[in-house]
């Protein structure tokens, strides 16, 4: 039998609760990737609608997973929900499962290899990155955490002090990491191939310029291209400090020295 994952899209908060979209850990694109590298058939999209949200659990059932995706067996999280206001959960996906010819399987939710007590969840990567915990998140996920976005113009001021950046224009509800330097793989996503580099990410408002909107701008090491209109992946492999503001350009110099020779270092050029 072929496998298929099912997701939704929109994310369904948003469509019960408008307004209340969680921050995005990966793009459609994304999963799709990521799905076919385990060897998946095939990738399913439901788009996600109030009439879908207000379906009841055994309706949603019969319509999707029987009539639409014909389901021999169903795999979930063993706190998997589903139906209007979240009403089914695995006992009754079992019982209907018997009536319509298909077998469930509750799969254990996973745990922290170095701490029992920690489950890991989409909420739990989610609090990681806005914590600036990507070693964390990357311990959850399997791989590092990634951004995706077109690199876009900036001010040039990074030009100017000698560390030219990519500025990343990133989908709306990304997960994006808290302020600070990143050690991060800087990848060119084109059709015709991917090219993977290393860089010193930014990622705040530039409060020594005082700044204010908050921006993620990439130095990419050794390499001297422009990267404009380009589309590209930033993977966060460690933090290497929080967003300072310094008194003198000169300051901030001497620390983005130090910041690029450290991700050196954490990258494998060291």
């Amino acid at each position: 039998m072929p496998s298929v994952v099912v997701t939704f899209d929109p994310h369904p908060s948003e469509v019960v609760r408008p307004g209340s979209h969680p921050a995005q850990l990966t793009t459609l694109r994304r999963k799709a990737e990521l799905v076919e590298q385990l060897g998946v058939d095939v990738f399913c999209v439901l788009p996600f609608t109030p009439e879908l949200s207000k379906m009841p659990g055994d309706e949603f059932v019969h319509e999707v997973l029987v009539d639409r995706l014909h389901a021999s067996a169903v795999v979930v999280g063993e706190n998997f929900r589903f139906g209007h206001k979240a009403q089914g959960d695995i006992e009754l996906l079992t019982k209907l499962g018997s009536r319509f010819g298909f077998v469930v399987e509750g799969a254990k939710l996973l745990t922290s290899a170095t701490n029992g007590e920690i489950t890991f969840s989409s909420t739990y990567v989610r609090a990681c990155v806005d914590a600036g915990d990507v070693v964390a998140a990357q311990a959850a996920l399997g791989r590092p955490h990634r951004l995706e976005g077109i690199v876009v113009r900036g001010d040039g001021r990074g030009h100017e002090l000698g560390f030219p950046t990519a500025n990343l224009s990133t989908p709306r509800y990304t997960a994006v990491p808290a302020d600070g330097v990143y050690a991060c793989r800087f990848t060119l996503l084109a059709s015709s191939g991917q090219r993977s580099l290393n860089a010193a990410v930014s990622v705040g408002t530039n409060p020594t310029f005082s700044g204010r909107e908050r921006r993620v701008e990439a130095f990419v090491l050794d390499v001297d291209e422009d990267f404009y209109g380009q589309r590209v992946g930033l993977d966060f492999i460690e933090r290497l400090r929080p967003m300072e503001r310094y008194d003198t350009v000169e300051a901030l110099v001497d620390q983005m020295h130090l910041d690029v020779a450290r991700a050196r270092e954490v990258l494998g050029e060291g």
